[in-house]
């Protein structure tokens, strides 16, 4: 179960996991996108299911369990990765109805699905949660607050979900993406330029200065890193770094 699996990041972690022999649903708000990575994964030969959902909306999220378990029984593993870049502006100039919006689906929206599919993982004593936070929930980003305090969250969300649910054998682990190079980064490198007053070539050189490899991440980097975790059966309430060394 990938959420904002019709796009970007999602796509790409959907795409891999068909690969390795998962069946995989991908869930989201654009039906046509969603419609589309499930296409790219049965012509490869794999199995998916495109399922539109509003990841912040209760009824919504209860709607995709029940298509899930109708489908092929209920998830293994749900990848939370839907989520919003919000505004780029200094806090004082954020609107509240854009604060909101940006909890919903980054924060609100990884409750929901956890909510919804941790009870049958957990009756069967097995499962993984993979929650894709970010690098910005760990070290400040100005004009980006919004954003930094949702991610800020999910990790704290993954470190007390995985205690109340390890002694039931899911494991709850989040991940730490640096910028991923792909259009979502091209449009918060183009407000970050506006809000500078800057080019969005001189965006990004600050963005990936900061980082001790001097780059972006690629979204296979990440699809990648979601794999491999989903193979470390003893790995439980961590949060992976995956930003080039922009932490360090």
């Amino acid at each position: 179960m990938v959420t904002g699996g019709g796009r970007g990041l999602g796509r790409a972690i959907a795409l891999r996991l068909a690969a390795d022999g998962l069946r995989v649903v991908v869930a989201g708000r654009g039906p046509e996108p969603l419609a589309e990575a499930a296409a790219a994964i049965e012509r490869s030969g794999g199995h998916a299911l495109a399922v539109p959902c509003d990841v912040s909306d209760p009824a919504s999220v209860d709607a995709l369990r029940r298509s899930v378990d109708a489908w092929r029984g209920p998830a293994t593993v749900l990848v939370n990765n839907a989520g919003i870049p919000g505004p780029t502006a200094a806090l004082v100039d954020v609107e509240p109805a854009e604060w909101d919006e940006v909890m919903a689906v980054n924060v609100r929206g990884v409750y929901l699905c956890c909510r919804a599919f941790l009870p049958a993982m957990m009756e069967r004593g097995d499962g993984d949660v993979i929650n894709v936070a970010s690098v910005s929930g760990k070290r400040p980003l100005a004009l980006r607050t919004p954003y930094c305090a949702s991610k800020m969250a999910v990790i704290g969300l993954t470190a007390t979900l995985a205690a109340e649910a390890g002694p039931a054998g899911v494991r709850v682990n989040s991940l730490s993406p640096g910028p991923v190079r792909g259009p979502r980064m091209d449009g918060v490198l183009e407000r970050a330029a506006r809000a500078a007053g800057t080019s969005v070539a001189d965006a990004e050189r600050e963005f990936v200065s900061r980082a001790a490899l001097g780059r972006m991440v690629e979204e296979e980097e990440v699809a990648d890193a979601v794999a491999a975790m989903l193979r470390m059966r003893g790995m439980s309430a961590a949060d992976v770094d995956l930003s080039a060394g922009m932490v360090a």
